[in-house]
């Protein structure tokens, strides 16, 4: 069901425009006329309405995110259910996404992209103190607004990480995704972390780690083979930042950072002095 301008639903939220669209939901822009405020509205696709499964799913996204409150995630505001439509009101992020970003600018400088990684990092600790993790960790959801804030958007999957397991459909985008959600297995907030160092490859090299005609050829690449090392396609990169990358991307996950506060730590500290030497060899991680 495609929303026109002017409808009114809840007879609170005026839709404005649409503004987006994902495999589950279209998300329109919004005004939020008993608060005078411009928000964000994710709909349930009319094709998923009829199955239980899926609006259980997209309920579960606002429920495990309205609890979230920090300034690099996007707030989640009310889950609303309306005759057949479902509905979650946001934050409206005014700005463009982090992906969008890196497509235009081709690759984004060391300064950038560390600001960016730290934002990042921050975002999805706090969720993990929350005990949620992502699972879909990608610069498609990330906004960066107009003053340069960085959000995390789209806890679409999250759940909490005690009840964390992965069914036989890989979800999420397979060029992120770790070597455990690839294999199907159990997964933790590390999951999240070489997500999160996927990103930082990408911003920094302007590259994906793996690419492949399909996505089941991306996903056995993501648990089979060895990303090439960011500074062989950006010798620019110093080389702390790059053992940063590496050590987030680490298939196993025992060589990966233990949380995202212990990547943002390093972030911070190379941020304060570029030519630190970490001392993570190719050796220590793969």
């Amino acid at each position: 069901m495609i929303l026109k301008a002017g409808t009114m639903l809840q007879d609170r939220y005026e839709i404005l425009e649409k503004i987006g669209s994902g495999g589950m939901s279209d998300v329109y822009k919004a005004k939020c006329h008993k608060l005078n405020r411009l928000v964000a509205i994710k709909v349930l696709k009319a094709e998923f309405t009829d199955d239980a499964n899926f609006v259980s799913k997209f309920k579960m996204e606002a429920q495990a995110a309205a609890g979230l409150s920090h300034p690099n995630i996007v707030s989640i505001y009310d889950v609303v259910d309306e005759g057949d439509i479902h509905f979650i009101v946001m934050e409206l992020v005014e700005g463009i996404t982090l992906k969008s970003y890196i497509t235009k600018k081709g690759r984004l400088d060391v300064k950038e992209a560390i600001g960016i990684a730290i934002q990042v990092a921050q975002g999805i600790e706090a969720a993990h103190e929350q005990h949620i993790i992502h699972r879909d960790i990608k610069p498609q959801n990330m906004l960066i607004s107009m003053d340069g804030k960085v959000k995390v958007a789209d806890f679409g999957i999250a759940r909490a990480v005690s009840s964390q397991t992965m069914n036989s459909t890989v979800v999420g985008s397979v060029h992120y995704i770790s070597p455990e959600q690839a294999r199907g297995s159990r997964i933790d907030a590390r999951s999240d972390i070489y997500s999160a160092g996927v990103v930082l490859y990408e911003m920094l090299t302007g590259r994906l780690p793996f690419e492949g005609d399909t996505p089941v050829s991306v996903a056995i690449q993501h648990i089979n083979s060895i990303p090439l090392p960011p500074r062989e396609l950006n010798p620019d990169i110093p080389e702390a930042l790059e053992s940063i990358t590496m050590k987030a991307m680490a298939p196993n996950v025992e060589n990966r950072y233990a949380s995202a506060d212990a990547m943002l730590s390093d972030l911070e500290e190379f941020r304060k002095n570029p030519s630190i030497n970490f001392e993570y060899t190719p050796s220590d991680l793969f």
